[in-house]
């Protein structure tokens, strides 16, 4: 199904070939701002209240000042003019005071991932934030493609797993249960994890990267992805998906229903 492209600039809906955004602003300038990229199923906005609650603790981290209110009545209109396909709804708050909504076509996703490990050092002052500055993060995925990758997976100097670009990661050995980095990492509270650890066993804590890469099953969780099973770990193949990547899928398709 093709999805109409369709933006809101501070309330004004355009295609988005045609939307404007007033210069000067930050947002674009320096990547001063937040966003929120949720699902739309049916039409439907998934987990809306979660993502905008998330999107104001960005901008209060950041002393962004943020009209919740503004982007909520902006969006039934955009919503409307949408239809009841599913897409992605991203949300945007810059610097200069832009609300910017965009109903955007899911990117196609392949059936499984293969991921690299990249180091990298957390910017601690933006720790959760999901701020626009994502430079590091499209860069490491760049990297991971260098090395025959889809995707890349950071990892801290001190070898501690933390979380891929844009998504959350899950693992497991055939005798325990499902492993992620707990939130007293560097990482982002995604709400795919939270989803996730609700409805299946998950042990969370401060994991090296040699826990990873002993593991028999792994997967990536996000608002996108969804889940999406790991077929291999620095060149290092899995067997996917996983019993536990199974059990995890469904468990994400129930919290959908």
């Amino acid at each position: 199904m093709n999805v109409r492209e369709l933006a809101s600039v501070d309330g004004k809906i355009t295609p988005t070939q045609e939307a404007v955004l007033p210069l000067p602003d930050d947002g674009l300038y320096r990547g001063d701002g937040v966003f929120e990229v949720i699902r739309l199923y049916a039409g439907r906005p998934f987990a809306l209240a979660e993502h905008l609650d998330r999107l104001e603790r960005s901008a209060a981290a950041i002393a962004l000042a943020l009209d919740r209110d503004a982007i909520q009545h902006e969006l039934a209109p955009l919503l409307e003019a949408h239809g009841d396909g599913d897409a992605q709804l991203r949300v945007l708050a810059t610097r200069g005071g832009r609300r910017i909504l965009l109903i955007e076509p899911l990117a196609p996703r392949a059936e499984s991932v293969s991921v690299a490990t990249v180091t990298y050092s957390p910017t601690v002052i933006l720790n959760r934030v999901k701020s626009l500055s994502y430079a590091a993060n499209m860069h490491a995925t760049r990297l991971a493609k260098e090395r025959g990758a889809d995707e890349a997976v950071f990892v801290t100097p001190e070898g501690i797993v933390l979380e891929p670009p844009t998504s959350t990661i899950f693992w497991a050995r055939p005798e325990g249960p499902l492993r992620t980095p707990s939130l007293e990492n560097p990482i982002l509270d995604s709400i795919t994890r939270d989803r996730v650890i609700a409805g299946t066993e998950v042990e969370e804590g401060v994991f090296d990267v040699a826990e990873l890469a002993s593991c028999s099953e792994a997967f990536l969780a996000s608002t996108t992805r969804e889940v999406q099973p790991i077929s291999a770990i620095d060149g290092r193949a899995l067997e996917w998906p996983g019993p536990r990547t199974l059990e995890a899928s469904a468990a994400f398709n129930d919290a959908i229903a």
